[in-house]
């Protein structure tokens, strides 16, 4: 159901991500107001509505914080430590709940935390609609079209780089050790040594060596696909990148604020020997969790879907329209070829 109400919150405003989520929320025509624990931050960001101060840890404050507004989105990592406390107080404020999160345990945990009391509240709890997690999970569901199940998914993603943010440092030391892979229908512990392949992506990009990755793509895609097996593939490279201290932050170099890093991600999607395929690319992988996110909104507080409920972007959106919908300022390349 449509509303009138054009307030979201989005928590952790002053975030590296948060800043694309500030702007495309705005250009979609919604009102941002900016939450987080530093008002001289939060002033500085120069929005038209006054900062609201909250902390995940005082849940009066978060009250406060999201008193009125039609959704929130969460951008405070690590979302180990935040997801948990601002959903609970979105769903108080009868409000929808969106997050930028990768991190695979917390989206598993607020899938089967919240689904119920997001339906009582007449809510939609939307975890990792970020560049992993979301992209992925609408890239499947857009390869499988009519199929509810499949013999295996692929997701191989190439970065030209992998330049993390400090927040990006953050969760994933935060986070180590809390991984793990989707093998015959199941989550279980990833293997000590990850598997490695080449693959094949549309020039100019051309063949890359890939790595296995722990991701929330295998979250939520499994979330409403019945597989029992998904796997994602990453650049080595963009691997050795993420890992490796010395690497600089991103830097913005274009009018959007986004960073010269490239991405393409392909998905395949299989069954009885038939092979469906979605791809998209684009630039910066940061700077693409903001429309996603902000388009999660948009479509929450519409009229096309019944947002209830702890869901995934993939069971809860028309895949393909987000996708084109992003085309070609944000993502570009064919859906599916």
């Amino acid at each position: 159901m449509s509303t009138e109400n054009k307030l979201v919150a989005v928590m952790g405003a002053y975030g590296h991500t948060a800043k694309f989520v500030l702007t495309q929320l705005s250009e979609l025509g919604f009102t941002p107001i900016p939450v987080g624990r530093d008002r001289e931050r939060l002033l500085a960001l120069g929005l038209d509505q006054p900062p609201r101060v909250a902390d995940v840890d005082d849940p009066d404050s978060l009250d406060r914080a999201f008193a009125g507004v039609a959704a929130v989105v969460n951008c405070a990592g690590p979302f180990i430590d935040t997801a948990v406390p601002v959903a609970e107080a979105a769903i108080r404020a009868c409000a929808h709940y969106v997050d930028v999160a990768a991190e695979q345990a917390v989206t598993l945990d607020l899938l089967a935390r919240f689904d119920e009391p997001a339906r009582r509240a007449g809510v939609a709890v939307v975890p990792a609609m970020a560049f992993y997690g979301g992209l992925g999970d609408l890239l499947a569901t857009a390869a499988a079209a009519d199929w509810t199940e499949a013999d295996d998914v692929q997701v191989a993603i190439a970065l030209d780089s992998w330049l993390p943010t400090v927040g990006s440092r953050r969760t994933g030391a935060r986070n180590a050790g809390n991984h793990v892979v989707y093998v015959d229908g199941r989550f279980v512990p990833p293997p000590s040594v990850r598997s490695t392949l080449n693959w094949k992506f549309p020039d100019p990009i051309g063949e890359q060596q890939l790595t296995e990755m722990s991701s929330a793509d295998q979250v939520t895609i499994a979330h409403h696909l019945r597989t029992p097996r998904i796997t994602v593939h990453i650049s080595t490279g963009a691997l050795a990148d993420i890992k490796d201290p010395a690497t600089p932050p991103p830097v913005p170099v274009d009018e959007l604020g986004r960073s010269a890093q490239t991405f393409q991600v392909d998905v395949v999607v299989s069954r009885g020997g038939e092979q469906r395929r979605a791809s998209a690319s684009g630039r910066d992988i940061y700077g693409v969790s903001g429309p996603l996110a902000a388009g999660a909104v948009a479509r929450l507080l519409g009229a096309a879907v019944t947002p209830v409920g702890a869901v995934t972007a993939g069971e809860l959106f028309d895949a393909r329209e987000f996708l084109r919908s992003l085309e070609p300022v944000h993502l570009s390349r064919p859906i599916g070829r």
